[in-house]
C-alpha cells in the first residue's frame, strides 16, 4: 500500500521507510518558528532544560515579532526585546523585528525559508500555511517548540489524510478564501478534519496562484486539521527557486495511497461566500447576509495580506471613497508587501479612499491592538477566525470574507456582493 504526501514527508524525517496513521514517531525538523508571544514561553522553558545552552542549529530557527508591533505597552516591548536579545545570543540569523519582517506566515515563504518536502513546526496554529508549498507544517505549543529548539526534532502522531478534489474554474469575484470557507463547511465544520491532513488537489488548485494556495493551507486548521498540504508543481518550484538556492526534494502521494475519505467539490459552482458569526463553519452565499451594516472593515492577516490581495482591494476602491459610516483598516502582510504596495501606488490609493494603513502585523486579527472592536460593533474581515471575542469585545460580531467582498462592503458600509460592482476582477 502506498503513502500520502504527508506520510512520505514524516517517514523521511523519522528516518524510516514508511509510516501509518496513528503511529507515533520522532521526526527531525527543517525549521522551528516562534513569534514573540510563543517564544516568550519557549525561551523560558529552554533555559530550564539542563545542559541546553545552545539551540540545535541557529540557521534552522526563525523568530518573528508580529503580534504586538509596534509595541502597544511596556510589557509587549519587553517581550519582543527579550526575544530579539535571545536570538542575538544564540546566533539566530532569521530574526525579524518590527520594520524588518511582518506577519510570520507571510514572511517565511517570501524569505525562502520554506521548500517542498520539508518539515516545519511553529508556535502558532497557522503554521499550516506552509503546506501550500508542499511541506509538512503544523503548529505546536510553546513547550514543544522549546524542545525543538534544543533537539531539532519533535514527536508526532501520524495523521490520517483527507483528499479534497476541486473541479472547475472559479467564477469572477470568487477566490481561494471563498473556496476555503466553503470547504470547511463541506468537511463537517471546525472539527470536521480533526488531527487529519487535508490534501488539496484538482484542476482548481492547479490553476490557482501561490497566493491563493497559501490562503487555502492557512485555514486548514479551521477545519481542525493537523496540516494542510498541496502537491508541489512548477508554480511551486518557480516560487521557491526565486527565493532560495538550497536543494530540496519534492514529495508526491502514491497512486494507491490510503485516505480516510475523498471529498469532491464543484468549485465552478461557488459564489462569493461569507462566514457569519461566530464560526468559520457558519458559511453562506454573500447574498444571504447582504445589507448587514458594518462598523469596521479589516483587510490583511496571514490569510489575505499579500500583494495580490491588496491589488484586488485597490482595483475596487480606485477613484472612490469608503462609506462615511465605516472605518477601514488595512494591514499589509509584510514589510516587503508594504514596500511593493507603495511602489505600485496602492498605499496612496487606499489612503485617498479613506483607509487607515497599519504597520504589518497581527494586532487587529486577534484583537490585540491597532483595530480592536468595541461592544456591539460589526466587522467584515479577511482574517481566518470569527470566534466570540476574537477581534476585541466578546459582544462584537465578525463576518469573514474575501478581500473583494470586504472592499465592496467598505464602499457601501454594508455587506455587499462584489459582483454587483461594475468592475473587472483581479486574478488571485
Amino acid at each position: 500500500m502506498g503513502m500520502t504526501i504527508t506520510e512520505k514527508i514524516l517517514a523521511k524525517h523519522a528516518g524510516v521507510d514508511g509510516v501509518s496513521p496513528g503511529e507515533i514517531i520522532n521526526a527531525k525538523v527543517d525549521l522551528v518558528l516562534a513569534n514573540e508571544l510563543s517564544a516568550a514561553v519557549a525561551i523560558k522553558e529552554f533555559h530550564r532544560v539542563e545542559g541546553a545552552g545552545r539551540v540545535f542549529d541557529p540557521d534552522k530557527i526563525a523568530l518573528v515579532a508580529d503580534h504586538f508591533v509596534p509595541a502597544k505597552d511596556p510589557r509587549s516591548a519587553e517581550i519582543a526585546s527579550s526575544m530579539m536579545q535571545w536570538a542575538h545570543e544564540q546566533g539566530v540569523k532569521h530574526a525579524f523585528d518590527v520594520g524588518k519582517g511582518g506577519i510570520e506566515h507571510v514572511v517565511l515563504p517570501e524569505e525562502g525559508l520554506i521548500a517542498p518536502g520539508e518539515l516545519i513546526v511553529g508556535g502558532d496554529s497557522h503554521t499550516c500555511t506552509y503546506g501550500a508549498l508542499g511541506a509538512f507544517a503544523t503548529g505546536m505549543g510553546s513547550t514543544d517548540i522549546s524542545a525543538a529548539f534544543c533537539l531539532g526534532e519533535v514527536w508526532l502522531k501520524v495523521p490520517q489524510s483527507v483528499k479534497v478534489i476541486y473541479h472547475g474554474a472559479l467564477q469572477p469575484f470568487v477566490y481561494a478564501k471563498d473556496l476555503m470557507l466553503h470547504t470547511i463547511r463541506m468537511l463537517g465544520g471546525i472539527d470536521g478534519a480533526t488531527y487529519q491532513a487535508i490534501e488539496f488537489t484538482g484542476e482548481t488548485i492547479d490553476a490557482m496562484s501561490i497566493t491563493g494556495r497559501l490562503t487555502m493551507a492557512n485555514m486548514a486548521v479551521e477545519a481542525g486539521a493537523k496540516n494542510g498540504i498541496i502537491p508541489p508543481d512548477e508554480k511551486t518550484f518557480a516560487y521557491v527557486r526565486e527565493r532560495t538556492d538550497r536543494a530540496f526534494e519534492p514529495v508526491f502521494s502514491d497512486p494507491d495511497a490510503r485516505y480516510e475519505r475523498i471529498v469532491e467539490i464543484d468549485a465552478g459552482a461557488l459564489v462569493p461566500t461569507v462566514a457569519m458569526p461566530h464560526s468559520p463553519e457558519n458559511t453562506v452565499p454573500v447574498t444571504q447576509c447582504e445589507g448587514v451594516k458594518v462598523d469596521q472593515v479589516f483587510i490583511g492577516s496571514c490569510t489575505n495580506g499579500r500583494i495580490e490581495d491588496l491589488r484586488e482591494v485597490a482595483n475596487i476602491l480606485k477613484g472612490k471613497r469608503v462609506a462615511e459610516s465605516v472605518r477601514v483598516i488595512v494591514n499589509p502582510g509584510s514589510q516587503k508587501v508594504y514596500i511593493q504596495a507603495a511602489e505600485e501606488g496602492i498605499l496612496g490609493l487606499l489612503a485617498s479612499a479613506g483607509c487607515a494603513v497599519n504597520t504589518p502585523g497581527c494586532g487587529a486579527c486577534f484583537g490585540g491592538h491597532m483595530g480592536t472592536l468595541g461592544e456591539g460593533e460589526i466587522c467584515i474581515s479577511t482574517t481566518n477566525r470569527n470566534f466570540v471575542g476574537r477581534m476585541g469585545s466578546p459582544k462584537a460580531s465578525i463576518y469573514l470574507a474575501s478581500p473583494a467582498t470586504c472592499a465592496a462592503s467598505a464602499l457601501t458600509g454594508r455587506i455587499t456582493d462584489p459582483r454587483s460592482l461594475p468592475l473587472e476582477p483581479v486574478a488571485v
